[in-house]
């Protein structure tokens, strides 16, 4: 993709849904997983853009296909009175990484907040994704968001 192609990022309708399928289907893949099938993952998307609390982002170059999706997830802070927004997926395929599209991504994921009125956005990354980590840093997010110190990320299985 050229410094010269023209960004398109949009919020997803109906239409888009396999789209967002698909790409979030690479993103298993390049993780090296197999599971869940793209039927799974098409059931579950739906679900969320259905739910009202999450919403996905297609952005493309051009008037091509697109190439990359951003899943972001909204809930009630009672601490802010407000939402926050949780930027739970990002993933450009590769041929279209590196120009641009990531940052549009994050760039209408943050607008999106705004207009919903969030009073934060968070996310996690791995620590090694050094080049996703530089891309959020390059939008603003901080590595200690609730200062003072780092915040962790911690979660456990239930099944």
């Amino acid at each position: 993709m050229s410094e010269a192609t023209e960004l398109r990022v949009w919020r997803t309708g109906e239409e888009d849904l396999d789209a967002v399928a698909s790409l979030i289907a690479g993103f298993r893949d390049h993780w090296g997983r197999s599971e869940p099938s793209l039927a799974e993952i098409r059931a579950r998307v739906e679900r969320i853009h259905a739910g009202g609390d999450g919403e996905y982002l297609l952005g493309a170059a051009g008037d091509g296909e697109p190439a990359g999706v951003c899943q972001i997830r909204f809930r009630w802070s009672v601490w802010a009175s407000a939402e926050d927004c949780w930027l739970e997926d990002l993933f450009v395929r590769e041929a279209a990484r590196r120009g641009g599209l990531g940052r549009a991504l994050v760039g209408a994921a943050i607008e999106r907040a705004t207009e919903r009125g969030c009073r934060r956005i968070e996310l996690d990354v791995g620590e090694r994704n050094e080049p996703a980590i530089a891309l959020y840093r390059s939008c603003g997010f901080q590595l200690e968001p609730k200062p003072p110190g780092r915040s962790l990320f911690l979660g456990r299985r239930l099944d």
